[in-house]
């Protein structure tokens, strides 16, 4: 069963010149066995892609940006012989779904080893080839020639998304709004789960943007106190505070590390989270912690950016520091959801700005200049 669709769709192009996206009309793809057609609702904007458009990771152009989506089921691809295939999954035609940037191909090493975050196949044909996990692309222009694919390429009135990489969204949580579940939530929740962060312990946020704001929601639906939220946009502050941060800290302004220490009686904090990726928000991070604490990376940093951290209090004072690019998509998409459906994580108090896909360029403008607290969409069409 599908839905009906056009033959052609609007997509924004990046070029791979500059950071900017052109919106264009090609045909819309056909997926293949294990991957299902969206109409999509709504895509995130997100400093990755910015980093790809701005030349700061290597990535083949063109191409179409876009890894953090909502939308409709209009079909599934079949088998050769024309047959939808069996999922693993209840999805059908016509669900309402979220799309997790990392979609994993279920059969290597790590993905049967339930590591869906470091599947193999995902990072070596999608983040380094622009492909779907066959070595090819969904994705022409008009004339036929080939567009790379970043995840889902999800800057498109819709989008091939395998089947491995959708949960279901149920009806209360809204449709366009949700697509920050995908790299936003999805991405907080991982960071949180690798955190080992319990209710009653403290945790610091530094840089609140799109992932950091996100991490305040999961820290709070994780129990932790104090969260405190650090930056230097006393907006992004005031946002992070009405979100649920019990402190908030200017670094610009204010001596970080000892406003810290004082909101958890001359500690420091248990987990530290550094969602940027710059050298200076990386070491300030460490700073923060305590006796045994954790901090865990989660900002992309542009081209081969390296942070110093002071080796002997990491090790006498027995710290940790963990990487964490996002989440396990089969296992924890779902509980995503369902923290968003239960009132953890507000997907409307996360999405701060809507953008028409034909400004999709200005969107990613307006992020790149620190113009947007939270996290902002594009939202495809008033339909969707």
């Amino acid at each position: 069963m599908t839905e009906s669709t056009t033959a052609s769709m609007r997509a924004a192009i990046w070029e791979g010149t500059s950071s900017a996206l052109t919106v264009e009309t090609v045909p819309v793809p056909e997926p293949k066995a294990g991957e299902a057609l969206l109409r999509v609702a709504a895509c995130g904007v997100c400093h990755t892609d910015l980093h790809v458009m701005k030349g700061e990771v290597a990535f083949p152009a063109p191409a179409v940006m876009g890894h953090e989506v909502s939308g409709t089921i209009v079909s599934f691809g079949g088998d050769v012989d024309g047959r939808e295939p069996a999922s693993e999954s209840d999805l059908a035609v016509g669900d309402r779904v979220v799309g997790a940037f990392i979609m994993p191909c279920t059969r290597c090493e790590p993905c049967l080893e339930g590591r869906d975050d470091m599947c193999e196949v995902f990072f070596g044909e999608n983040r380094l080839k622009g492909n779907l996990f066959d070595g090819t692309s969904r994705l022409t222009r008009a004339d036929g020639s080939r567009l790379s694919m970043y995840s889902m390429a999800g800057l498109a009135e819709y989008a091939v998304v395998p089947v491995s990489a959708l949960a279901k969204l149920p009806d209360g949580v809204p449709l366009e709004e949700a697509a920050v579940l995908g790299c936003a939530a999805f991405t907080a929740y991982g960071a949180v789960q690798k955190s080992g962060l319990t209710a009653g312990r403290s945790m610091a946020i530094v840089a609140t943007g799109g992932i950091g704001s996100s991490l305040i929601q999961v820290g709070r639906w994780a129990g932790a106190h104090p969260i405190i939220a650090i930056d230097v946009d006393d907006d992004k502050l005031a946002a992070a505070r009405e979100l649920g941060a019990d402190v908030v800290i200017n670094s610009r302004t204010e001596d970080a590390l000892a406003r810290a220490r004082e909101a958890t009686g001359g500690k420091g904090v248990h987990v530290a989270f550094e969602a940027l990726g710059r050298p200076e928000t990386f070491e300030l991070a460490v700073s923060l912690l305590r006796e045994g604490g954790r901090m865990v990376a989660v900002g992309i940093a542009a081209g081969a950016a390296t942070a110093a951290v002071p080796i002997t209090p990491l090790v006498r004072r027995g710290q940790e520091i963990v990487g964490s690019f996002g989440a396990r998509t089969r296992q924890d998409l779902p509980e995503v959801v369902r923290m968003a459906a239960e009132g953890g994580y507000d997907v409307q108090d996360a999405v701060t700005r809507r953008f028409p896909l034909e400004e999709a360029g200005e969107a990613f403008a307006l992020l790149d200049r620190g113009g947007i607290k939270g996290r902002a969409i594009v939202v495809m069409s008033p339909e969707s």
